[in-house]
Order: C-alpha cells, then structure tokens, then sequence
C-alpha cells in the first residue's frame, strides 16, 4: 500500500479548528519560486504547479521504469503547499494579490537525493516538453510555528489567522516572520472539485520565544 503523509503524519496535515502549537522537522521538497497574484490566467504560480506535479509524479512513477530508485517506496502524493509574503509588510494584505511573492512547493519522501531529483527533472523535462531549470530541490525546517485548520474561500483566512495570532499571543510566543520564515499554507482540497465553502487549508505561522 502506498505510504500517505496524510494519514501517517497527521500532526502535520490534520490539524484543528483551534490552534496548536507544532515543531516542524527537517522535510525535503520540490519547489518553485515566483511573484503575482495566483488567481490570474498564465500566472507564474499556476506555472509552478504544472512543473512540480511534472516531476512529483516521475518519481513516483519511476518503479515502472528502468531507473531504480535506492530505498524506493510507493506513496501518496502529498497535498500542494505555499510560502507566502509580500515585500514591506509582515502579514498578508490579500487586497493586493498582485504583490504576493511564493514558493509553491510538494513534499518529497526522504529517499529522493540530489541524483534521483537530477534525473526526474531531465525525464520530465524531456517528456513533458517543460522548461524546469527553476524547479528547486529543497530542505527546510520550519521548527516552532502555530497552526490551524482553515475552512472556506482563501479570501476568508484573516479570521483564522486572527486566531491564530490570539493563540500565540496568549501562549506568551511571538510571530517569527523574516526572510526565511514564513506564512504557510497547506492545500488539503482540489479547489477544482470542492466547493469554496468547503476547501481545507492548514495555515502555519512560524514563532519563536518572547
């Protein structure tokens, strides 16, 4: 059975309505970098995602090839994800999507090494037809961040992140936004077949000790 980060690891992906205090390990993903707002057509985040399921799914598929993988295993293909911030602020002004800037992102399971990431994006590019020289093999640990479930339209989030800040108010922490930290959001629906009102979305903000 293909192993599901979801279901193994639901400290990450399956959070409450309520916030909760979380430490983030040391996790590998694909990545791409990018600016503007998302929702528009041909925008470089709706690029991004083409380019990093291209080559999640090379990898995943790779135990139909000849390319052999050490210390494979079958797996889920975990939920999009996205480190959003916008320059000169340090929450999210969603009024102004066009002055976002992110790193869409997917989770890698541990066996892919720098080799396996060079070969699937050679195979993807060479199949799929695709430009990826700014498809990113990354290693990030978050470490300490609060979070919480958000349901609803995106556009809905400051009422959740409203709460979250309460929390981390009341837990004597403080938001730790920077250049290497930031707010994070993890897509648990395919806003393609899930009603607005019923997207889930994991909203993480990073803290650190007063």
């Amino acid at each position: 059975m293909a192993y599901n980060f979801r279901k193994e690891q639901k400290e990450l992906y399956v959070p409450g309505k309520n916030p909760s205090l979380i430490n983030v390990p040391m996790m590998k993903y694909l990545a791409v970098r990018g600016h503007g707002d998302p929702n528009q057509e041909n925008s470089e985040y709706k690029k991004a995602i083409e380019k990093l399921y291209a080559v999640t799914y090379t990898i995943k598929m790779s135990k139909k090839g000849t390319y052999q993988i050490p210390d494979y295993f079958d797996f889920v293909v975990p939920p999009l994800e996205g480190l959003w911030w916008q320059d000169g602020i340090t929450g999210i002004d969603y009024a102004h999507k066009e002055k976002f800037n992110f790193i869409a992102m997917i989770r890698l399971p541990d066996f892919v090494t720098q080799d396996v990431f060079d070969w699937a994006i050679q195979k993807a590019s060479e199949k799929k037809q695709l430009d990826l020289h700014n498809v990113e093999f990354l290693s990030m640990q978050e470490g300490l961040c609060v979070q919480a479930l958000h349901i609803g339209s995106y556009d809905d989030e400051p009422a959740t992140i409203e709460k979250i800040h309460k929390f981390i108010e009341e837990q004597g922490l403080q938001v730790d936004i920077n250049d290497d930290r930031h707010h994070h959001e993890i897509y648990l629906s395919d806003p393609r077949r899930t009603k607005v009102e019923n997207l889930k979305t994991v909203l993480r903000i990073p803290v650190k000790n007063n």
